[in-house]
């Protein structure tokens, strides 16, 4: 399964974060962006148990990340 993550950095930790996130196994993408979030990442997984884990145990723990929200993809 693939999904997409937006996530709020911390400011200043910023470089840091996105070199720790980039060193995530499943982490697929990571995008620098302006608006209401600081990066959007691409990630896979072969469950949705994975993929909580990489989000809730790798990405949140990311020293800098202070939000993350999950849009799991699927086909219609």
């Amino acid at each position: 399964m693939k999904a997409f993550l937006l996530c709020k950095l911390v400011p200043g930790k910023e470089q840091k974060a996105v070199q720790a996130i980039r060193s995530i196994p499943g982490v697929t993408d990571v995008f620098m962006v302006f608006g209401g979030w600081d990066a959007i990442l691409s990630a896979d997984a072969d469950t949705m148990d994975k993929l909580c884990g990489l989000v809730v145990s790798r990405v949140r723990g990311v020293d800098g990340v202070s939000a993350t929200e999950t849009l799991v993809t699927t086909n219609l």
